[in-house]
């Protein structure tokens, strides 16, 4: 099944209404894409968690996967930093493994897809240009080793810490395979979403 709605008898509202979003999903699904996407046609905020860890990365010479072994810390300070931004603001989307959780007033969107073609896209965006500040891959096997062992490490660390499991399908409102869409009809499968949506 490509989607799952858990919020079928909501009325349509209108996209005037204040809005928190926040998307979650699994490694090379679109997230970004599609938040970038949604954002603009919302206007709405922007705020990406992923990228604020690359930068505290970047600024110390080190890629994510080295970052994260330095520091078990991170995720808490980023969690903590959600929890402030759903209580101080409003119409924005944020990308965040456990914004869903941490703002459970958002709309919860998830974005799933086949591992090995999330492992594929993110190849042939490493090759191109390494905005994702990973270490390059060889191939996509590698890529998609990389992200078996982040997710089983998520697994871990969010069981510990919260006793969470952010891939778990039942926390999301809303949830949509992107293994065979187009980035479009993905943003126009969760715009429809969005606009059925009533807080």
């Amino acid at each position: 099944m490509a989607e799952r709605n858990t919020r079928l008898q909501r009325k349509d509202v209108s996209l005037s209404n204040k809005m928190i979003i926040s998307i979650s999903g699994t490694p090379g699904a679109g997230k970004s894409t599609i938040a970038k996407m949604i954002a603009e046609e919302l206007r709405l905020k922007r705020y990406y968690m992923g990228g604020i860890i690359r930068k505290m990365a970047q600024e110390k010479g080190m890629t994510l996967d080295e970052f994260y072994g330095q520091d078990e810390n991170v995720d808490k300070e980023i969690d903590d930093y959600l929890v402030q931004l759903g209580k101080e603001e409003d119409n924005f989307i944020v990308e965040g493994r456990t914004a869903f959780h941490f703002i459970p007033h958002s709309i919860k969107l998830y974005l799933d897809v086949n591992l090995k073609e999330g492992a594929n896209r993110i190849f042939e965006e490493m090759k191109q240009e390494n905005r994702r500040n990973e270490r390059k891959y060889h191939d996509a096997d590698e890529a998609l080793e990389v992200i078996n062992k982040r997710l089983a490490k998520e697994a871990e660390q969010y069981g510990k810490l919260y006793n969470l499991d952010v891939h778990d399908k039942n926390h999301y409102d809303f949830v949509l395979n992107t293994t065979v869409l187009t980035v479009n009809e993905v943003k126009e499968k969760l715009l429809n979403f969005i606009r059925q949506y009533n807080e």
